[in-house]
């Protein structure tokens, strides 16, 4: 992450004034302005924690913050002390020191042992944008808070960013969800990141999702959670990355193609392919189609590439799906509120069944591909090779990217279509 300073902006400024507010510095505005005020509150944390008071956001300061960015800190256990009065000191509750440190007797901590101790905040973050690194930061707040899940990654962006993984669950039902193919569409991360949470939550707790045991839910079905296919282009659209060579280099291509604004018009991965046009189903004829509308170069969006999963994301994407074996896939994007489940006449067994289901719970639309759109896409791919439910799910109207204001709405009317998925194959 970048060094910020007075007169930073973007994504991980926002980030900065949000721990900043959950350490108690605020209330800062979470504009992604770095101001008098951020400043102010910057320089008073610091004080508090022995830093050096020069207002600037580097790699020492980033550190101490880290608590607050992540949702979880580490305590040295001393002579007397218990998950209770640890609890205590911190505000958190003792149920989740004892779910995060399951290895350790309540009753009987060793003196000098390192124990993680969740902060009372939920770690993912609903109402700032999201850029890569604030998405490596909350799957290590949510793989300290919940050992149970497993984290990993299934490649690397084009840039070299991890591709992040997060698995739950222990059931033969398998079941695997993916959001941010499109960079514009970056919404859908949190999305599937809100769900896992809550997901986590009522599993710890003993609780519900959408009128189901979490328990029953992750006996039942393992799944395999690929929140964001495309960090560079959100890193892009959420203005992350805004300098430097990559950012020239797309710039460049964005004026070839002046229909798509930039950068908030860009849905391609870094280097110009369009993430969902990579899969080998009819892609041939996905090819023609935007050649069609004149997109035959690398360009913000649309274009196919020089083949199939020649992209690194795509790539990644379709052999983890590979390795993983799927009963059913869902494929988040973010325009229309409808469900596609067809593709062609692939029509597996159940398949428009579920999509009905999933359009009750959600008071979306089920409807067939459109053909302009039809071909080359990961769940058209999917159902052709495996002959299995695989669905694309448009959440939110409007124009893209959504605006966060739009969230809490998108959740609760996905909430009831990531639950059902879990179980109803």
């Amino acid at each position: 992450m970048r060094t910020l300073s007075f007169g930073s902006t973007g994504p991980a400024v926002e980030l900065l004034q949000l721990a900043l507010n959950r350490a108690g510095f605020g209330p800062l505005e979470t504009d992604g302005v770095f101001g008098v005020r951020t400043r102010s509150a910057l320089r008073r944390f610091q004080g508090e924690n022995g830093l050096r008071q020069d207002a600037v956001a580097g790699p020492v300061t980033r550190q101490a913050l880290l608590p607050w960015t992540t949702g979880a800190l580490s305590h040295t256990v001393r002579r007397g002390e218990s998950f209770w009065s640890i609890a205590r000191l911190y505000g958190a509750r003792p149920e989740a020191l004892i779910l995060a440190n399951p290895t350790l007797t309540p009753e009987n901590l060793p003196v000098g042992a390192r124990i993680t101790v969740p902060l009372p905040f939920e770690v993912v973050p609903t109402g700032i944008r999201w850029c890569s690194s604030l998405l490596a930061l909350v799957v290590r707040g949510l793989s300290a808070r919940y050992p149970f899940l497993r984290s990993g990654s299934i490649g690397k962006s084009a840039l070299g960013k991890p591709l992040w993984s997060l698995e739950i669950g222990s059931g033969e039902n398998r079941v695997l969800y993916n959001g941010t193919h499109h960079a514009n569409e970056w919404i859908t991360t949190p999305l599937l990141l809100r769900f896992l949470e809550q997901l986590c939550i009522a599993c710890a707790d003993g609780g519900s999702l959408f009128g189901t045991p979490a328990a029953e839910l992750l006996d039942y079905a393992r799944l395999s959670l690929i929140p964001c296919l495309n960090p560079d282009g959100m890193d892009l659209v959420t203005g992350e990355l805004s300098s430097g060579e990559a950012y020239d280099q797309a710039r460049a291509l964005a004026l070839n193609y002046p229909r798509y604004p930039f950068p908030s018009g860009w849905k391609a991965n870094i280097r110009g392919v369009d993430l969902n046009l990579q899969y080998p189903a009819g892609w041939e004829q996905a090819r023609a189609n935007k050649f069609a509308q004149g997109i035959v170069s690398p360009a913000p969006a649309d274009y196919v590439g020089a083949a199939p999963l020649t992209a690194p994301e795509s790539r990644a994407l379709y052999d983890w799906t590979r390795r993983f074996d799927p009963a059913l896939v869902l494929a988040y994007h973010s325009q229309g509120e409808v469900i596609y489940w067809k593709y062609l006449d692939y029509q597996p067994e159940n398949a428009q069944a579920i999509a009905r289901l999933f359009g009750e719970a959600s008071g979306y639309a089920v409807e067939d591909t459109p053909y302009a759109s039809g071909f080359a896409g990961y769940k058209d791919w999917f159902l052709q090779d495996y002959d299995r439910p695989g669905y694309t799910v448009e959440v939110g109207r409007g124009v893209n990217p959504l605006p966060l204001t739009d969230f809490d709405a998108i959740y609760r009317r996905n909430e009831g279509i990531l639950t059902l998925g879990l179980m109803v194959t």
